[in-house]
């Protein structure tokens, strides 16, 4: 299903999906802070900007929709929204954006349905991209449409709030923080359905979060902002992989990997992922061989040995090739590329894993870039 190809003739006829980047090049001053960013993010699924309380990630949203009044230029794809060279700057609304925020911000005098339908309405009958049940669906909502807002869960109300913000057809979607009001039950209760829309929804996602735990389960390309700078940007394997970023001094420091069911062992409640020219076990799926699968390995599960263990309780052990490191006095945190292959060449698009050891460790295995070890891997988180 594609929510920007027309699914009714006699209400959707607006144009096919974005096919154009977004760009934003934004600078703002103010007292105590500054941004300065040039992004360049991908037309379809999931950018997430992540970062500490105060680093401008708000800020960037808020500019992009153009409540924020930064300088600089924003297009998305052929749509030119800022650009002060050129004296040009669309409001707030005549940007083609759904807005979602911590709050659902409800209105409490309107059942669900007529919650949907005020998003909808904004938008002219020739223009709409979706009708009112498919966005039902699409969130899981179609059983509450007839519930008044105080009668919702926190959960049930955002993912009624996400609904509406479709409706209004937009062309991007901003989302500012849409899991931070709610417990971690209701966090659980919403992100199948925020995967969902990064599957289905053929258009850009900017997705602003503090929690590693949804970056790891929904982005498709990743930015770290600190005080109002970009301190890195590409796909989410890349940034996580790189041994170089705050990132990586973190307890939760580790990689997410897209690999896909083989097979299942149903004598041992296990099923065996491929990735690449690896195999990994993982506790049982539902999912059948050949189905995408994201998986996460954290560098504290991670290990490295010089031969393969012969014997050993650890059921993976993969090969690897040692990229780099970074080492302080207590640690060292290593940059593997999976497989034995050409360390000059053959590794470089590889799959990487990161594993953190001691420096003792370290200097008692000699351990040098280009090294051919076996990574024995503790723990595969599987994203569902």
């Amino acid at each position: 299903m594609n929510l920007l190809n027309p699914v009714d003739s006699r209400t959707a006829t607006a144009p096919g999906p974005i096919t154009g980047q977004l760009h934003a090049r934004l600078s703002l001053a103010r007292q105590g802070f500054a941004l300065d960013v040039d992004l360049t993010l991908p037309s379809q699924g999931i950018s997430a900007l992540f970062g500490p309380s105060g680093c401008g990630k708000t800020t960037v949203l808020r500019a992009l929709a153009g409540l924020e009044r930064a300088a600089g230029r924003v297009a998305l794809g052929d749509e030119l929204w800022q650009d002060d060279d050129r004296g040009v700057f669309v409001p707030t609304h005549q940007r083609a954006i759904g807005y979602v925020i911590q709050e659902a911000a409800l209105f409490p005098h309107l059942d669900v349905r007529r919650n949907l339908a005020y998003g909808m309405n904004r938008v002219p009958a020739d223009q709409r991209r979706i009708p009112l049940d498919q966005a039902a669906d699409l969130l899981g909502i179609t059983h509450l449409l007839a519930r008044q807002p105080v009668t919702l869960s926190g959960g049930e109300r955002q993912r009624v709030a996400i609904a509406r913000a479709l409706l209004t057809s937009p062309r991007l979607l901003l989302m500012d923080e849409p899991l931070a009001a709610l417990d971690t039950a209701r966090k659980a209760e919403i992100l199948p359905y925020l995967e969902r829309l990064h599957a289905e929804l053929a258009m850009p996602i900017v997705y602003v979060t503090h929690a590693m735990d949804e970056v790891a389960r929904l982005a498709d390309h990743l930015v770290l902002l600190q005080t109002g700078k970009v301190l890195a940007a590409g796909s989410l394997a890349e940034v996580l992989s790189r041994t170089d970023l705050p990132l990586a001094s973190s307890d939760d420091a580790g990689v997410v990997l897209q690999a896909s069911v083989l097979d299942h062992d149903t004598a041992y409640g296990l099923t065996r992922l491929t990735l690449g020219s690896a195999e990994l076990w993982v506790g049982a799926v539902a999912q059948q061989p050949g189905v995408p699968v994201r998986v996460r390995v954290l560098a504290r599960d991670v290990s490295v040995v010089r031969s393969a263990p012969a014997d050993s309780s650890i059921v993976n052990v993969v090969p690897v090739r040692l990229m780099e490191f970074s080492a302080d006095r207590a640690t060292a945190l290593l940059g593997l590329a999976l497989g034995h292959g050409d360390a000059a060449a053959g590794q470089l698009a590889a799959p990487r894993l990161l594993a953190r050891i001691t420096r003792r460790s370290l200097d008692a295995l000699q351990l040098r870039p280009g090294d051919a070890l076996y990574a024995q891997i503790k723990g595969v988180s599987l994203m569902h």
